[in-house]
């Protein structure tokens, strides 16, 4: 089993929920209203007036068969709206409750 944290332009609304709903992906954990500054380029994600835009943030635990096509179809998701910001991180998980 991996965790795999998806941080998003809060402009995709339910899309990334409905991308895990289309994988079997039922279980998550979201936060609304997060900033974030990417590590590379784009523009600051603050909710201020200056950058008034805000992120999402998800945290699921996915089985190992699905972490490629997962991350694969997030890839494709960020490649279609390059300006909008997605990014996913994965690793594994050693022990749950």
């Amino acid at each position: 089993m991996k965790a795999l944290f998806i941080a998003y332009n809060q402009a995709y609304g339910e899309e990334i929920v409905e991308l895990l709903d289309s994988f079997g992906q039922r279980g998550f954990t979201r936060w609304n209203d997060i900033a974030g500054r990417g590590g590379v380029d784009g523009e600051p994600h603050m909710g201020s007036h200056a950058w008034p835009v805000m992120n999402c943030a998800i945290l699921t635990m996915v089985p190992d068969e699905r972490v490629r096509p997962l991350l694969d179809a997030l890839r494709a998701t960020d490649e279609a709206s390059p300006d909008l910001g997605l990014r996913a991180y994965c690793w594994g998980v050693e022990a749950a409750v």
